[in-house]
């Protein structure tokens, strides 16, 4: 196992970082939910953009290069678009070419967001290491692809790689096939691969053990109903959050039944903001804006009733009560047994000078 006990590394690009410490990484993933329309694909970035996303994600493909003539169709490309064709025939429909990715690269340039897409064979990925693309993004059905793994990280580019469908050691195998290919700034993403997931199905904690295996940081791709779970994924320590999204769930194409719509995008981006503010360090104390209610809501030291100078302090002289702005209850033994050289009204806060 390729496991490490240093602290996770810091992926850096041009002009972010991404990992422990560093806000969460939100790829706002379009796929192919714009059904091979360039139009579609900008409005697709604008609907990023609004929603606060750090990128917008397409996958880059050559379909003939990627599904052979016989390849079926997954369940759920055939519940969500029918069965009356080939996978071949669908994906087709759902090819940009290299002029579109760079058309959208230079559009979300424009809008102020970063332009990735995920290349699904080798003509692919070198259009977009042509592109200057800052990142590749990499499938979880590619992990046992070795040779297109190989051949993507030899562009020296930071790699993201999904781990949906993978037992530890197919992600172990990757990744030292990886790093011997010179890649050294990887992220992790756990992910199942089914669309949609069901929460039962989605073990959460195995995005921890990827951490703990590999030392890599590590993100959580998700394909659920909602967004309580890319949430909370955050709230374990996720890094990046990859989620697909749609202009119009009920759109002709595989994915956009199981794909956030552009107001549901900007919920879960608002919340895994609220989250990682939440999230803070290990260090319990008081924070700043507690003073004012300790003052009130703490208790003090005061008298349980009137009493003249000379007194000597007993227990039942001595009251516990709000405000917290006096002598703490643990000076409470301190007391006991002192002798008043001035008079204490009741309910008086008792102080350290009124003893002899």
């Amino acid at each position: 196992m390729s496991s490490s006990n240093a602290s996770p590394r810091i992926v850096r690009l041009k002009d972010r970082a991404i990992g422990p410490g560093q806000p969460v990484f939100v790829i706002a993933e379009a796929g192919v939910n714009h059904n091979g329309d360039l139009a579609m694909a900008r409005r697709l970035v604008d609907a990023a953009v609004e929603a606060g996303a750090d990128a917008v994600k397409f996958q880059a493909f050559k379909a003939e290069d990627v599904v052979s003539v016989g390849a079926a169709k997954a369940e759920y490309q055939v519940a969500t678009s029918g069965g009356g064709e080939s996978q071949l025939d669908m994906v087709r429909k759902l090819e940009l070419s290299g002029a579109a990715f760079r058309e959208l690269q230079a559009y979300c340039t424009q809008r102020g967001i970063l332009f990735l897409a995920t290349p699904f064979d080798f003509g692919s990925a070198d259009l977009l290491a042509d592109m200057n693309v800052p990142l590749f993004k990499i499938s979880s059905g590619e992990v046992t692809n070795l040779p297109f793994l190989e051949y993507v990280a030899r562009k020296g580019k930071p790699l993201i790689v999904s781990t949906g469908m993978c037992f530890l050691g197919e992600v172990d195998e990757a990744v030292r096939l990886l790093q011997g290919a010179g890649c050294e700034d990887l992220v992790l993403l756990h992910c199942t691969s089914n669309y949609p997931t069901r929460p039962e199905d989605v073990n959460l904690r195995a995005m921890q053990t990827l951490g703990a295996a590999f030392g890599f940081p590590v993100g959580y791709s998700d394909h659920t109903i909602g967004i309580a779970v890319p949430q909370a994924a955050v709230a374990l320590g996720a890094c990046v959050i990859e989620k697909h999204f749609t202009l119009d769930r009920t759109l002709p194409g595989p994915d956009h039944p199981a794909s956030l719509e552009p107001h549901e995008l900007t919920a879960m981006v608002r919340g895994i903001r609220v989250v990682e503010a939440a999230l803070g360090d290990p260090i319990k104390r008081r924070v700043a804006s507690e003073d004012a209610v300790a003052q009130v809501a703490r208790r003090s030291l005061v008298a349980s009733r009137d009493l003249p100078a000379g007194t000597v302090l007993t227990r039942d002289l001595i009251a516990i009560k709000r405000p917290g702005t006096g002598l703490q209850p643990e000076l409470l033994g301190h007391l006991v047994g002192r002798k008043l050289r001035v008079p204490v009204a009741f309910d008086q806060l008792f102080e350290l000078g009124f003893l002899e």
